[in-house]
């Protein structure tokens, strides 16, 4: 069936969840898993005046400590299940491109991810990685929804 998941994380909760889920199958299916993180470029984060308080170089720095710890944690889970876990840090794209091209350059043959399924205006908003993730991807996606 899937010979490598890709496993989303944000570092929340809920991606930790899914990661989880993600590692049952992984172990379940004897798969190989890749953990991926994807950090915006700086110049979508921050904007305007805001741009000047807040240098680029020290956005770097936070973005590179952030994921470390991020992948560092779901390759713990794995650790603990018994897996080895690779771990990918895209930087300078959106989260859904990110995740997108982290599962072509890997191979990956299925993401397993979170959504926080919200639905109506929030999503009009907040927009949905989950959802563009599954309209582009060319494997499949498992999403694992939050029970709120």
């Amino acid at each position: 069936m899937f010979k490598h998941i890709l496993v989303p994380t944000d570092g929340s909760d809920l991606a930790e969840r899914a990661a989880s889920r993600g590692l049952e199958l992984a172990r379940i299916l004897n798969a190989r898993v890749t953990a991926v993180t994807v950090t915006e470029p700086w110049n979508a984060v921050v904007t305007g005046d805001a741009a000047f308080g807040f240098p680029p170089a020290d956005y770097e720095k936070g973005v590179i400590e952030t994921a470390t710890s991020v992948l560092a944690r779901i390759a713990e889970m794995a650790k603990a299940a018994g897996l080895q876990c690779a771990t990918v840090h895209v930087k300078d794209h959106f989260p859904d491109e990110g995740i997108i091209a982290a599962a072509k350059d890997n191979g990956c043959d299925v993401i397993v991810m979170a959504s926080h399924g919200r639905r109506g205006l929030a999503r009009f908003l907040l927009g949905s990685v989950a959802s563009r993730v599954v309209a582009l991807s060319l494997v499949p996606v498992l999403i694992c929804r939050s029970s709120s």
